[in-house]
């Protein structure tokens, strides 16, 4: 037998940072909401990240509203695990009404409210707050020759550490921070070859993610005022970590041009140079995870909603949460992330 759907002002689906943010202040709002998280375990997406990966900037400038994140005890920035343990304990402290495991499989139009279709049940909401991030779609870019390569072929979301590549050749593909971390500890191990779509461009050691996430809030506050602002194009593409700056130090920050094609035994270029491979790591970054969403018929040519700060224009009870500037300046990082949903939980408690 069904069991009937339970009303409620919110529905969140997510209960990782920006789901838990959210929670946070729509608590202090007093609504009537439920986290929906498809997780077997509090965390988010970092239960799943390798565990050498870094934040970008120190605890005290990565922590959610009303709980600073502690100070990892090597005194430098905080660790995947060290990231899970603050999250567990920030759900736990503010009691925040989680209901895990509890998969979303769609959100529909159900009259005056929006209905959310999980493995927990069904809910008739006033307001849902869509914070599933990017982590469940990683993003591997066509190339020709894929299908026919003889090794492995893996992506960011499925490298858990060093040791299965000792001794291997591992082609690492993609010029951002997780790419250079990657390779600054595969290289350790491993043969490896770093390819870019351009030269990669370490920031100045003395930046990190507190002044790219001043420098997103700049750019966003000037696009609302309609300006231009400067991006950090100019000064570099990738933080300088300690595992980076050891690398760079070690000189094996150095990336070759994309190949053009994939080989059965590895890779070969425009020129017609090859490379052989046992591994190609693709750190080709994620897409926003909003299959949920289908159902309301809201994304453009590009895949995004769009959306007016949080709130989808064309369905102004769904309210989107992290997925990346579109969506709030940095709100895909913890700080931007709470600083987003303390604006989203004012707007939504103005409604009810």
């Amino acid at each position: 037998m069904t069991s009937p759907a339970r009303p409620t002002d919110v529905v969140v689906i997510g209960g990782g940072q920006a789901g838990l943010a959210a929670g946070y202040y729509l608590r202090r709002a007093g609504v009537d909401f439920v986290i929906l998280d498809a997780q077997e375990a509090p965390g988010g997406a970092w239960q799943h990240a390798w565990p050498s990966l870094r934040l970008f900037s120190p605890a005290q400038y990565s922590s959610l509203p009303g709980r600073m994140m502690p100070i990892p005890a090597d005194g430098g920035y905080p660790d995947a695990d060290h990231v899970v343990a603050y999250l567990t304990d920030y759900e736990q402290r503010y009691r925040l009404p989680v209901i895990r495991p509890a998969k979303v499989q769609a959100v529909r139009r159900h009259g005056d409210r929006l209905a959310v279709d999980s493995d927990a049940g069904t809910w008739h909401a006033r307001f849902v707050v869509s914070a599933t991030g990017t982590w469940w779609r990683p993003y591997v870019p066509h190339c020709p020759g894929m299908r026919d390569f003889r090794g492995e072929q893996l992506h960011t979301a499925g490298y858990h550490g060093p040791e299965p590549f000792h001794d291997r050749r591992v082609m690492i593909v993609g010029g951002g921070n997780s790419a250079a971390q990657i390779l600054a500890e595969l290289s350790q191990v491993a043969q490896t070859t770093w390819v870019t779509l351009r030269p990669p461009r370490l920031l100045p050691d003395e930046l990190d993610g507190r002044a790219l996430f001043d420098l997103a809030t700049r750019r966003h506050r000037a696009a609302l005022a309609g300006q231009d602002a400067p991006g950090i194009g100019g000064l570099g593409d990738i933080v300088a970590v300690a595992p980076v700056r050891e690398a760079r130090d070690r000189g094996v920050l150095k990336a070759e041009p994309m190949f053009s094609r994939i080989t059965p035994d590895g890779v070969a270029w425009a020129d017609g140079s090859t490379a052989p491979c046992d591994v190609i790591l693709w750190c080709t970054g994620f897409r926003p995870a909003l299959g949920h969403l289908a159902p309301l018929r809201l994304r453009d040519s590009d895949g995004r909603i769009p959306t007016d700060g949080t709130r989808a224009l064309a369905e102004p009870r769904l309210h989107l949460l992290g997925y990346g500037d579109w969506t709030g300046p940095a709100s895909a990082t913890l700080i931007g992330a709470g600083r987003t949903a303390r604006r989203l939980a004012t707007e939504i408690a103005a409604q009810l």
